[in-house]
Parts: structure tokens; sequence; C-alpha cells
């Protein structure tokens, strides 16, 4: 008698990499929303009033309730519980409601309706929290900052809570598979949005010559309702493939303290988790300044009205170069010769292509939107190596070695260049590329590594460990980039208060080098706790080093 052996739906490459698309494009729009105010820091100051305390602690606020309130870790309880399905549904109507708060705190509607004079006399002070020096509000701060505030909050809870739940349904699609791949071509999609942003933020918010932030955050909106409609679609793919299998969803281990206790234990857990926090307090936070700190950095002329560099299909046309380098080197990863060679050949010539429109277009963010493209080239490279070869930990030490590089180069070598319109884009960049570069080792290396150091039935606890962890770098450094900016800027804020200088120009002139300095030493922290994680790793044979996929 011929037993039949039943394959489930992972089985097949073609759903396993159908249901990654789907969270990878979820995850796509929420990085869109997470940075939607980001590309347009200077017009926040010159239509809301927004300084730099006020931006940074806003940008902060995104993480408040998961660090303070234990969000995140409550998050990963009803993972464990629940299962992917439901958290994913979850995750994505918590993220929209946040969404439209964030929405209404902008818009033109908020401006002198009675909840903004509510908000501007109330939350000035917060027993406990103002004395803690935690506060996500403090007196002063505008009204309409402390709405978008709460709005995102409800968003970051929701934003995270997604995060840990990818993580969770990648490892349950593609265990003993090509895990470091899918993790590492998620976040690689994921951070397209990263340029995304920066290219249509701006465009929204200038679209028809009147500047009006409030079209930005609408078009964040939008995008997370199409996150939430990819959630959905999730939940009827992943169902079958627990109907196929037999499995309960996860739902057949009760939660114990005890589990978390046991995660709290591994010296490799928390070295992971610290890298995690120095590595992404140095990028999430950079990134919300980035444009504005090359406004600071570069001279810009203005293009001539009327003409194709400062028209809206430039933005289009542009938008679309950049989707084909990040397509054409994505799919170089699983060509052969000779295609493979046509494919790396057409995204370099596409990608100089788009470096030239940046410079013609003389814009910041689109300067900064080349971000994530090359790492779209090759973090999937990278997910191959440790997945075939390991070396996870050799990778995050390398990381961390560009990742000081490049902050120092801003700090140091960009300011040198002022005045110089051609060297100073060139030297930008090549030191943003090289920067997400070095980000795309984390998720190729690091986030596969977890389900070696933890219990498979507590990875979502784990996972959302590790991100309450990063959580508390994600609110800790907008804030102290912000209040760095305003305390080392200290002649500029005092003009503006005084009149004699305009919130636009001042936007403008902030000179960047304590904050970049103090970013870079987060890098050197996470060199040298990579180096320690990898002689920890030999020592105890946590496998960090070894390949994921088993012959």
């Amino acid at each position: 008698m011929v037993q039949t052996i039943q394959r489930k739906i992972s089985d097949s490459p073609i759903a396993r990499w159908s249901a990654l698309l789907l969270l990878s494009l979820a995850m796509f729009c929420s990085y869109i929303f997470m940075d939607i105010l980001s590309p347009i820091k200077d017009l926040m100051q010159s239509t809301r009033g927004w300084d730099s305390t006020a931006f940074g602690t806003m940008q902060g606020a995104e993480t408040f309730l998961n660090v303070f309130v234990f969000f995140l870790i409550f998050a990963g309880i009803i993972l464990d519980k629940m299962g992917v399905r439901f958290t994913a549904l979850l995750s994505g109507a918590v993220m929209l409601v946040g969404a439209f708060i964030k929405y209404y705190a902008i818009s033109e509607a908020f401006i002198g309706s009675n909840l903004e004079a509510w908000f501007t006399t109330n939350l000035n002070y917060i027993p406990g929290f103002d004395e803690l020096g935690i506060s996500p509000f403090y007196e002063g701060m505008p009204a309409s900052a402390k709405v978008a505030a709460i709005g995102f909050m409800v968003f970051g809870c929701g934003v995270e809570m997604a995060g840990i739940t990818v993580s969770r349904g990648i490892v349950k699609w593609f265990k003993g598979r090509e895990m470091a791949l899918a993790m590492g071509s998620e976040m690689a999609l994921a951070r397209l949005g990263v340029a995304t942003c920066m290219i249509f933020s701006p465009f929204f918010a200038k679209l028809g010559g009147i500047v009006d932030v409030s079209r930005s955050v609408a078009f964040g909106v939008v995008l997370l309702m199409i996150a939430l409609m990819m959630f959905v679609v999730y939940f009827f793919m992943d169902r079958t493939l627990d109907a196929q299998s037999g499995e309960a969803e996860e739902k057949d281990d009760p939660f114990k303290i005890s589990d978390v206790g046991a995660i709290l234990k591994s010296s490799g857990f928390w070295l992971v988790a610290l890298l995690c926090v120095l590595y992404y307090s140095a990028i999430f936070p950079f990134q919300k300044y980035a444009v504005n700190m090359l406004q600071c950095n570069l001279t810009f002329t203005e293009v001539a009205e009327g003409s194709f560099w400062a028209s809206n299909t430039v933005t289009i046309v542009q938008y679309i170069i950049m989707l084909i380098v990040a397509a054409t080197a994505f799919i170089s990863n699983f060509s052969k010769k000779p295609l493979k060679q046509i494919m790396l050949t057409a995204s370099i010539i596409f990608l100089v292509v788009y470096c030239y429109m940046g410079y013609m277009r003389q814009s910041a963010e689109t300067i900064f939107a080349v971000f994530p493209l090359l790492a779209v080239g090759i973090t999937p490279i990278l997910g191959k190596i440790v997945d075939n070869k390991g070396k996870a930990a050799t990778m995050l030490i390398f990381g961390s070695l560009l990742l000081v590089a490049c902050h120092l180069t801003f700090a140091f070598i960009l300011p040198l260049f002022k005045g110089n319109a051609v060297g100073g884009v060139i030297v930008a960049y090549v030191t943003i590329l090289v920067l997400g570069a070095s980000f795309s080792l984390v998720p190729a290396s690091l986030w596969p590594s977890v389900p070696k150091l933890v219990d498979s039935k507590v990875i979502g606890s784990a996972y959302a460990l590790i991100f309450w962890i990063q959580n508390i770098g994600l609110w800790l450094f907008p804030m102290l980039i912000g209040k760095i900016l305003d305390s080392t800027n200290t002649q500029l804020v005092e003009q503006v208060k005084a009149g004699t200088l305009t919130p636009e120009v001042a936007a403008t002139q902030y000179n960047y080098t304590a904050p970049l300095i103090m970013l870079a030493c987060l890098g050197i922290a996470a060199l040298v706790l990579g180096i320690i994680l990898k002689r920890i790793d030999k020592q105890k044979g946590l496998g960090l080093e070894l390949p994921n996929i088993k012959e």
C-alpha cells in the first residue's frame, strides 16, 4: 500500500512567496506612513510652528505606549495566544485608527477648533512623567503636535505589532527553508516605502503650488487602508495552511511568565536585542531628520518655474525609474547568466539616471530617497549567504563599521562641500547608498537568528521583547536629536523667537554635527557588541554563524 504524503500550501514556492508578498506590501505601506512628515520638516516648521523640539517629540511619541505602557509585550502575548492571523488584522486596524487621528491634527479643520484650544491649555504637565523626563508633551508644544503625537502613539502600537506578526508569519511559512532570504526580501520591499515617502510626501504637500501638509498624511492614510486589505487576504491564505497541517494556530500552549523569564536568561538574546536597539536607533531617528540635514549641508539652487524639473511629471518619472532600479536589482539575485548581467547593468544605468534626476531637481528629499535602492539589490544576496553559509554575527560587525563611517561622513566631510553643488550631491548619494546597504545586514542576519535562541512556542514573545527594547531607542533618540539641534543652534532659535529670522530660512540653517556624532557613537557600541556576540557564539555554540538551511 502506497502512502500518500500530503503537501501543505507552504511547500509550494509560489504560495509561500505570495504570502510573503502580502506581508511585505502591508509593511511597505506602514513604512510610508511612519516617515510621512520626515521629508517636510521644514514645512511643518513654517506652516504649523513646529520647531525641532516639537518635531522630535512628536516623532518619538510613536513608540511611547509600546515602551511605557508595555503594549509591545502585550502584543507578543496576543500573538502567541491568538496567532498570526488575528494579530495581523488587529495591527492593521490599530494603525488605521492612529493614522486618522494624526491626519485630523495636521488638517486645516483642526486649526481654530475647540479641540485646538483645549490642547493648547492642557497636557502641559503630566504628574510623574514630567518628573521622570519621559512626558510625550511639554509646555509650549503646539496643540497640533500634541494631537498628532497621540495619533502617532496609536499608530506605533499597530505598526510594531505588525512588525512582530510579520516576523512570526515568515518563520511559520519559511522555517527550514530560505528564511533569511525571505526576511531580507520582506525588509527590502518594505524599505522602498521610505523612498516612496521621500518622493511623494513633498509632492502632495506642494501639489498645485499651494502648500497643504495634510495632503501628505491623507496619502499615508489611504495606503494604510490598502495594508489592511493585504492582511485580510493573508488571513485566508494562513487559515488554509493551518487547515492542511492540522494545527490550531498556536493556541495550544498557554502563555506563562516563566516563558519570558527563560528568554531573558539567554545572553545571546540580550546581545541580539541590544544590537537591534543600537542599530535601529542609529537609522530610524536619522531618517526623520535626514532630508533636513541635507537641506542644511548642501547648496541648492531654485529650479526655473515652468521647467520639466519643476513639474509634477518629473516626480512620477523619477519614481518609475526608482522602481525599475529596485526591480532589476532584486530580480538579478534569482537570475542566471546572461540575464543576471543584463539585469545588473540595467539597474546600474537606471540608478545613475535616477541620481542625475535628483540632482537636476535640486531636491533634498529625492536625494535621500536613494537610501533603500542598494539595499534592495544586496539584501537577498546577504539572505542567501546566511541561509547557505551562515556568518550572521560577522555580517553584523561589518554593518556596524559601515554605520559609523557613514554618520561620521555626514558630520565632518559633507559640510566641507557646502557651496560645491556637484561634489556635495555625489558625497551625499554615495554615503546614503552605503548607509542603506549597511542597514540591510540587520534583517538578513539578525532577525533569522532569533529562532536559534528561543523555543519556537515563544518566538512571538521573543520578537516582542526585542521590539520593546528597540522601541526605547526609537522613542528616545528622535527627541534627543531635536533637543540637541535646538541646544546647539541657540542663535537660530533665538532669532526665530525674536522675529529677526523667518522659520523658513531657519529650517535650512541647522548645524547637525552634534546629533550625527551621537549616532556614530551608537554604531561604535553596536560594533563592540557584535564582536562580543561572535565570541559568545563560538564559546556556547548558539549557531549564529551556521547556515539556516540544513542539508
